[in-house]
C-alpha cells in the first residue's frame, strides 16, 4: 500500500526571530570549533552476529556486562557483505564467478543477512551542563538502536539516506562503560535479481540504491548493501547544538579569474537546537575573511529554531570556479553560539566557495546552458554511480577517483539515479578539484516504470507509482539536501534518471523542499528532460553507448546537451589478471559470438571489427593492447566532435560512464583497483583549455578556447609523419580565437588523400605561442583508405630510451628518447610498478601517459604516488606497440 505525502513540510521550516541583530561588520577572533565541539568516529572494535542466532533482546544485549563470546569481528562503516568478506566467509565478489557464489537475499529470505552490530564505548558522562549525541550518517536500510539498557529509536528507522541523532547525555555510564548495539533489517523488497536492469524492478520500492539488484554493468550485490553502511561519530557539544547551516554566496555580474573583484555577499541561516530543560539565551556569531555578524537568540527548551543571520560582504572575494576555468579558492565560515555571560557553547567551521552558478536557455541548441560566475561554461561530464559496488567508501578513494576525474580535464560529474546521494567526502574532493556535480534522485527508467520491460514482476502503472513511501523518500530528500548544500561543487539536483519522481514526490520536492532548503540551485525534474536538452530526434533523448567511427561524433547531431552516451572501456591484461581467472584469460571471438563465460558474466562489451583495423590480435595481450587504442581514440573524438559544435548544436555532454563500481568490463576510464586505461588520457587531451583539433570527416583544423579571455598570435602547425619516421610541415598558420569558443582554421584534407590513402600515417597539430613554446599537442593516427591502419602494422621497432629521477618523496620525472633517424615511438604505456613483485603501484596520477614520442625529441611524464612516499624498490616501465617493453630503475 503506497504512503502518500501529506503536505505539512513547510511547517518544519521555522525562521527564527531575530531580536537585537548586529548588523555591523567588524574584524572578530573566532574560538577554534574543534575546541568547543569534539567529534569521534566510531569505526573501530565494532562486533557483529546474524539476528536469528541471538536469543536477547536490545534492551539486555546493550548492557556492558552481556557477555558477547564468540561474536564475528564486523567492518564499520560497511555492509553485512563486506564483514562477511572480510572474515573470509564469503568469496571476493569482484573475482571470477565468486559472485555467483554467495546467497543472494532474494533467494535465501531477509534474515541470512539481518545482524546485530555491537561496540563498547569508554566515555564518561559530560559535566558543565555539555551535551553527547549519538550520530550515524546512513543504515540500509531499517534499524532499533539501543545503548546502555535503553532503546534509542521511538520505532524502527528506516530509508538508506536519512541521518539519525540521538541525545545520549542523561544515558552514558557514570563508570564509563558503554555499549551500542545496532539491529539492521534489510529492505522488506529486495527485488529477484533475475538479470534486468534492476533486476524485477521491484527494488525501487524502497528508498534506496537501485543498481544493487543488478544491471547490465553490475551483477547484483547479495545483501543490497544491508548495514551500517555509513560513519558513525559521538559528539560533544556545549548546552546548544549548531545544525546544518546553509551558507548562499551571491556573485553579481560578470567575472574573471585574474585581477581585482568585486565584493559578493555570503548570507547565513544555521538551526540551533537546544536539549534543555530551560531557555538558553546567547549570541550567534558568523566570520568570513575577518568580517563578522551576529544577532542575539533566545531559544527555548527543547526547541530548536533556525537563525537567519545579517548578510556579510565580502569586498575582495577569493572565488570558486570549475576545473580549467580558474582556481578552486575555498573560503571557512566561522559559526560560534555564546551564552550570555560569555561561555561558548558551540562552534563550527563550514568550508564553501564563493561562487555563482545559474542557466539560461540557449535557443540555438535549445539546451541548458551553463554559466558559472557569469561566465558560460560547456560542460564535459562523465556519469558516476558510486565508488565501490560494496560501499567501502573513504576520504582517499574518493579523492584520488575525483583527481582522475580532474585529470580527464571534466568540469562535471552527475550522480546516476540510481545509487546514492553522495557522502561529504566525495564533495570535499570535487570542491578541492573542482568537479562540479548534478545529484539525482533515487529513480529510474527501469525500475520505476518508463519502459514496457518483460523483465519486471509488475506492469508500468504500478511501478510509477514506486517508492512504496513516498512521505519517507520526501524527508530524505530534505535531509540529504541540509547535509550537502554548502558544498561549492555541488551544481544541480535531478529529479530521477531518464524519469520524474511521481507527481506528488515532484511537487513536494521542486514546490517545498527546495525553495525551502535550498532555492539557489536549479533542478531538473530528470536527466533527459526537455527542459534540460530538447530532444528534437526522437528515442529515449540520450546515448547511444556503442563503438563508433570516429567521424560519427563530428558529423552526426546528437542531443544538445546529453546526458548520457558512451563507448566501450576494457582495461589492459594487467588489469583482467585481478579479476579473471587464469582459465579464463581467452581472447573473445566477436564474430563467431564465442565470448567466455566469465566476460559475459562481467559484462563485457565488445569492439567489433574495430580491433582488427590494427591487424589481427594474435593472442589476448595483443587484443587488449588494441583496445586501449580504441579506448584512446574513441573518448577523445567524442569530445572534440562535442566541442567542435559548442554553442550551435551543443551546450554539454555527460560520458556515460566514466568509472565501475565493480570489476565489469566496459564504460570505464580506470578499473575498481584504480589502474587507468588508455581512454582516459584520450579525454586529458580532448578536454585541454586550449587544444588543437582535425575532423577526420572533412579535415578542418580547429582550436578550442575554454577559456574567457581571446587568444592572439597562436601559431598553428599539422606535421605529416610516415611510418618511417619522417616528419613534414602540412599547414603553418598564425590564428587569433576568441574566449570560450571553437574556432574553425582551414581544411587539410588533401593531407588525407596525398599522405594517408596508401596507408595511413599520423598528424602531429602543434600549438605554439610566439616564444615558441607548446600550449598543445595532439597526435592523431589515421588509417588507409580502406579503414585499415595498414602502416601502423608495419612500423619498426624504435629504439627508445627511458630514464627516470625522483623529483620528490612521492614523485618520479620519466623522460624517454627517440633518437633521430627512426619511426615515431608509438603509444608508450607507463607505469610505476614495485621492484620485488613487478606489479603496479596504485593509485598513480600521471601527467600524460599512452604517449607517442616523435623521432629526435624526447617527452617528460611525471608521476605522483598517490598513497605517498615512493618505496626505495621502486621501478619504471615502459612498454608500447613498436617498443619493446623496459624496466629501470629511478635515479
Amino acid at each position: 500500500m503506497l504512503s502518500r505525502i501529506p503536505f505539512v513540510f513547510a511547517a518544519m521550516l521555522v525562521t527564527a526571530g531575530m531580536p537585537g541583530c548586529g548588523s555591523s561588520e567588524q574584524a572578530t577572533r573566532v574560538e577554534r570549533a574543534d575546541a568547543v565541539r569534539q567529534s569521534t568516529v566510531l569505526d573501530s572494535a565494532w562486533v557483529c552476529r546474524i539476528a536469528r542466532d541471538v536469543a536477547v533482546q536490545g534492551e539486555v544485549l546493550s548492557t556492558p556486562a552481556y557477555p558477547l563470546n564468540g561474536w564475528m569481528s564486523a567492518t564499520v562503516p560497511g555492509t553485512v557483505l563486506t564483514t562477511l568478506l572480510n572474515n573470509g566467509l564469503v568469496p571476493d565478489p569482484f573475482y571470477g564467478m565468486n559472485n555467483a557464489a554467495i546467497p543472494d537475499i532474494f533467494h535465501t529470505g531477509n534474515e541470512t543477512y539481518t545482524y546485530w552490530f555491537v561496540k563498547d564505548i569508554r566515555t564518561q558522562p559530560p559535566s558543565g551542563g555539555r551535551q553527547t549525541w549519538l550520530r550515524l550518517r546512513g543504515v540500509n536500510y531499517g534499524c532499533d538502536v539501543f545503548l546502555n539498557g535503553h532503546r534509542l529509536t521511538p520505532r524502527t528507522h528506516t530509508g538508506m539516506f536519512l541521518r539519525q541523532s540521538y541525545n545520549i547525555t542523561s544515558l552514558l555510564s557514570a563508570d564509563g562503560n558503554n555499549r551500542l548495539a545496532v539491529i539492521v533489517y534489510p529492505a522488506a523488497v529486495p527485488g529477484d535479481p533475475n538479470g534486468g536492469q534492476g533486476g524485477d524492478g521491484t527494488i525501487g520500492r524502497n528508498v534506496a540504491s537501485q543498481y544493487t539488484a543488478g544491471w547490465d554493468w553490475i551483477q547484483p550485490i547479495r545483501d543490497r548493501n544491508t548495514g551500517i553502511w555509513d560513519i558513525v561519530t559521538l559528539e560533544e557539544t556545549g548546552a546548544v547544538r549548531l545544525n546544518d547551516p546553509q551558507i548562499v554566496t551571491v556573485v553579481p555580474g560578470v567575472r574573471f579569474p585574474d585581477g581585482p573583484q568585486a565584493p559578493a555577499m555570503i548570507r547565513t541561516t544555521v538551526d540551533v537546537e537546544n536539549p534543555t530543560h530551560e531557555t538558553v539565551s546567547g549570541t550567534l556569531r558568523c566570520s568570513v575573511a575577518g568580517r563578522a555578524v551576529s544577532t542575539e537568540v533566545a531559544i527555548p527548551a527543547m526547541t530548536s529554531r533556525t537563525v537567519r543571520l545579517p548578510e556579510i560582504t565580502v569586498a575582495e572575494p577569493r572565488l570558486w570556479w570549475p576545473n580549467g576555468y580558474g582556481p578552486q579558492s575555498l573560503t571557512p565560515v566561522d559559526l560560534v553560539f555564546v551564552r550570555d555571560g560569555g561561555a561558548t557553547l558551540d562552534a563550527m567551521t563550514v568550508t564553501t566557495g564563493i561562487r555563482d552558478i545559474s542557466t539560461v536557455w540557449n535557443a540555438e541548441t535549445r539546451s541548458r546552458e551553463v554559466r558559472v560566475n557569469g561566465q558560460r561554461i560547456f560542460v564535459r561530464g562523465g556519469n558516476w554511480i558510486v565508488s565501490d559496488a560494496m560501499l567501502r567508501l573513504s576520504a582517499a578513494r574518493y579523492d584520488a577517483e575525483i583527481r582522475f576525474h580532474r585529470d580527464m580535464n571534466l568540469n562535471l560529474i552527475r550522480i546516476w539515479g540510481g545509487g546514492l546521494s553522495e557522502r561529504p567526502e566525495f564533495y570535499e574532493a570535487c570542491d578541492r578539484y573542482g568537479i562540479m556535480v548534478m545529484q539525482d534522485l533515487w529513480i529510474s527508467g527501469d525500475c520505476n516504470g518508463k519502459w514496457l520491460d518483460p523483465m519486471k514482476k509488475e506492469d508500468q502503472w504500478t511501478r510509477r507509482g514506486y517508492p512504496d513511501d513516498h512521505a519517507l523518500f520526501v524527508r530524505s530528500v530534505a535531509d540529504q539536501v541540509r547535509m550537502l548544500r554548502n558544498h561549492p561543487s555541488l551544481a544541480f539536483y535531478c529529479g530521477g534518471n531518464e524519469i520524474p519522481p511521481p507527481q506528488d514526490i515532484l511537487a513536494a520536492v521542486q514546490d517545498t523542499v527546495l525553495p525551502a532548503l535550498d532555492s539557489a540551485r536549479y533542478f531538473f525534474t530528470y536527466s533527459n528532460a526537455d527542459s534540460m536538452s530538447l530532444n528534437a530526434i526522437g528515442g529515449n533523448g540520450d546515448g547511444p553507448y556503442g563503438v563508433r567511427s570516429n567521424r560519427h561524433f563530428w558529423e552526426f547531431r546528437s542531443f544538445p546537451f546529453n546526458s548520457e552516451t558512451g563507448s566501450v572501456g576494457l582495461n589492459d591484461i594487467t588489469s583482467l589478471e585481478r579479476f579473471i581467472p587464469p582459465g579464463n584469460m581467452v581472447m573473445p571471438d566477436e564474430a563467431a559470438r564465442r565470448i567466455d563465460s566469465v566476460w559475459r558474466y562481467h559484462k563485457f562489451q565488445g569492439y567489433g571489427r574495430n580491433l582488427e583495423a590494427y591487424g589481427k590480435p594474435a593472442d589476448l595481450k595483443g587484443f587488449l593492447d588494441r583496445a586501449q587504442l580504441v579506448n584512446y581514440d574513441q573518448y577523445r573524438a567524442l569530445m572534440e566532435g562535442h566541442q567542435a559544435h559548442m554553442w550551435d548544436w551543443y551546450t554539454g555532454v555527460i560520458i556515460w560512464k566514466t568509472q565501475n563500481p565493480w570489476s565489469a568490463m566496459r564504460g570505464q576510464m580506470y578499473d575498481p583497483w584504480l589502474d587507468p586505461n588508455a581512454g582516459l588520457y584520450g579525454l586529458h587531451h580532448a578536454n585541454r583549455r586550449v587544444h588543437i583539433m582535425c575532423n577526420p570527416a572533412d579535415g578542418m583544423l580547429m582550436v578550442v578556447n575554454n577559456t574567457f579571455r581571446p587568444l592572439h598570435d597562436l601559431m598553428v602547425q599539422a606535421w605529416t609523419i610516415d611510418r618511417a619516421g619522417k616528419r613534414d610541415l602540412a599547414f603553418q598558420w598564425f590564428v587569433e580565437v576568441g574566449p570560450a569558443m571553437v574556432q574553425k582554421i582551414d581544411t587539410i584534407r588533401r593531407v588525407f588523400t596525398q599522405h594517408f590513402a596508401a596507408e595511413g600515417g599520423f598528424l602531429e597539430l602543434m600549438l605554439l605561442d610566439l616564444q615558441k613554446r607548446t600550449v598543445d599537442r595532439n597526435l592523431c593516427w589515421f588509417p588507409d583508405s580502406a579503414g585499415v591502419y595498414s602502416g601502423l602494422q608495419r612500423i619498426a621497432s624504435a629504439p627508445a630510451t627511458v630514464t627516470a629521477r625522483k623529483l620528490a618523496d612521492d614523485r618520479v620525472e620519466v623522460a624517454v628518447h627517440n633518437p633521430p633517424g627512426g619511426p615515431l615511438a608509438f603509444f608508450l604505456r607507463i607505469s610505476l610498478v614495485d621492484g620485488a613483485t613487478g606489479k603496479r603501484i596504485l593509485p598513480v596520477f600521471a601527467s600524460d601517459n599512452y604517449i607517442s614520442v616523435v623521432s629526435g625529441s624526447t617527452e617528460h611524464v611525471t608521476l605522483e604516488n598517490g598513497s605517498g612516499r615512493i618505496p626505495a624498490n621502486a621501478r619504471i616501465t615502459v612498454s608500447g606497440w613498436n617498443v619493446t617493453e623496459q624496466t629501470i630503475g629511478i635515479e
